[in-house]
């Protein structure tokens, strides 16, 4: 069994051999949750997100015990970047949130100084475009992905999907649907597997890639998987779907509002899509 966190801290240490000494000069000096995402903005205009998971805040049903899920409101201003990575590994599933937002952010960042990258990026295209569907062959999806779900049905494949809450499929998406302990077994026979981003968020994508045939296609996707790809693909993930902030103070503006990405795609974001070179 790997460590926990094992993704998330490689990257930490990615963002942290590229940018050296840059990042002690770099802080949050905005974060916002949002009904749907969390975001960051550093001061130097990059920006980034992540999933707000409301789902697994329990705590938060009355004042004291939400002053407790969020200890740090009225504060999160110009804090440092190292601060909010070090969030990540607290245990506070809200710190964790701006955490992985602000690392995004970081990758961003990190992309611009790159001079080559072992990769290839591609700016407003949506994953699921990407991805070819054989029906001839297995796929898996980990998550309730929606429009995966529809292309999938779409094209008579053959697949499972693997979600805590069967409340959150409809119709012939129910047809498929596994609770995610049967996921082991099937995902060792999917020759594509579908993966949300959130699973970084709740420590189990590791888990699940451990599980994951050699040779499979594999696609992490989300706004909380916009970071810098290599521990993923280092683990068998071949593509990446994530945000990339453009305009980071608008952004955060409308997901304070309640936005999701009907609102801000094209105008303050642009999907991503980071994938393997293929050798």
């Amino acid at each position: 069994m790997e460590n926990k966190d094992a993704i998330l801290k490689e990257s930490i240490s990615y963002v942290e051999e590229i940018l050296k000494d840059k990042l002690d000069n770099i802080v949050v000096e905005r974060a916002v949750f949002g009904l749907f995402f969390s975001g960051v903005k550093l001061n130097n205009g990059y920006g980034g997100l992540c999933f707000t998971p409301i789902k697994e805040i329990p705590e938060a049903v009355c004042c004291p015990s939400s002053a407790k899920a969020m200890p740090l409101s009225g504060r999160l201003s110009n804090r440092s970047a190292r601060k909010y990575l070090d969030d990540i590994f607290s245990g506070n599933i809200l710190k964790r949130t701006l955490g992985i937002a602000t690392l995004n952010a970081l990758s961003s960042m990190c992309w611009d100084l790159m001079p080559e990258k072992d990769y290839e990026i591609k700016v407003g295209v949506d994953a699921f475009d990407e991805l070819e569907i054989d029906p001839a062959k297995n796929s898996a999806v980990v998550g309730a992905l929606v429009p995966m779900l529809k292309k999938l049905i779409s094209a008579n494949a053959p697949f499972k999907v693997f979600e805590m809450d069967s409340k959150t499929l409809k119709g012939e998406e129910l047809n498929h649907f596994l609770t995610p302990d049967k996921a082991p077994e099937y995902l060792s026979s999917a020759d594509l597997v579908v993966i949300t981003g959130v699973t970084i968020l709740n420590d189990t994508l590791e888990g699940l890639l451990a599980d994951i045939k050699e040779g499979a296609e594999v696609l992490v996707t989300g706004p909380t998987a916009g970071m810098l790809p290599d521990a993923f693909f280092k683990r068998g993930v071949t593509m990446i779907g994530g945000v990339l902030v453009t305009k980071p103070d608008e952004l955060l503006d409308i997901i304070s509002e309640g936005g999701s990405g009907y609102h801000f795609f094209g105008k303050y974001a642009e999907r991503i899509v980071v994938r393997k070179n293929r050798k």
